[in-house]
């Protein structure tokens, strides 16, 4: 009994161990393709998404590349109930359809005269305030209960639903940070890698539920920055003008 148990404690290390190699290496892959078809394409806050086609095939590669990781963990303690094509292709639906909103609104916003939302009039101010509401959304009950469920080991079901819940899950936990990639140019690898690395702190790192408060005032000290001050934000591309940190144009 005592062996059978430790079989199959091994076979659990193995499958755990499999999944996170290949969700971590699909993710170094898609790296790999958003900064290929993304380099110099960053024209800061307002770059124009493109069409609808294009704008999805990014879409999709770069909320792989910067989603995977943080999602492995979950992924692999389901890995010996739940097939993790099927798992992934749910939860990345999920993104995918964040993301076809949020193309939805830039267009609708596009459609109209928006000469006040210019870099030069009110545009730094409506970047700024909505990274320091990204930044209040983090103090939030919605916030608070989709990072728990999130870093949560959860029953395992239907890949496909299981992957969905998780997508909703991941949406209401990150949904604000991505949310401030748009705002300061969703074509920027530099804001992409931060907002990664911020994602990947909160939902995995042992005590990333205690950073939810730190990230509130980074984000808050980040809009007022940018409002006061664009042009001094490292990284920062600044409509029209050249990225202020030597980015390729």
């Amino acid at each position: 009994m005592t062996e059978r148990k430790v079989g199959t404690r091994k076979e659990w290390f193995a499958a755990r161990s499999r999944t996170t190699l290949v969700l971590v290496a699909a993710a170094a892959v898609a790296w790999a393709v958003t900064v290929d078809r993304m380099r110099g394409m960053d024209a800061g806050p307002g770059t124009d998404l493109g069409g609808l086609g294009w704008y999805l095939g990014i879409w999709v590669t770069m909320t792989a590349a910067m989603m995977l990781p943080s999602a492995a963990p979950h992924v692999a303690r389901l890995a010996r109930h739940v097939p993790t094509v099927l798992f992934t292709a749910g939860y990345l639906a999920v993104w995918t359809g964040y993301g076809l909103v949020a193309y939805a609104v830039f267009r609708l916003v596009a459609s109209f005269d928006i000469g006040w939302l210019a870099w030069d009039e009110g545009g730094p101010y409506v970047a700024g305030g909505v990274i320091v509401a990204a930044g209040i959304y983090e103090l939030t009950p919605l916030k608070r209960l989709s990072l728990r469920r999130c870093r949560s080991a959860r029953r395992p079901g239907a890949a496909l639903r299981s992957g969905f819940a998780h997508g909703l899950d991941c949406v209401g936990c990150s949904g604000g940070l991505m949310a401030v990639l748009f705002v300061l140019g969703v074509m920027s690898l530099f804001w992409m890698a931060v907002v990664a690395v911020a994602i990947f702190a909160e939902k995995v790192m042992p005590r990333g539920h205690r950073l939810a408060p730190l990230l509130a005032v980074a984000l808050a000290a980040l809009g007022l920055w940018v409002s006061v001050s664009p042009a001094s934000v490292p990284g920062l591309t600044e409509p029209g003008a050249s990225p202020s940190m030597g980015m390729e144009p």
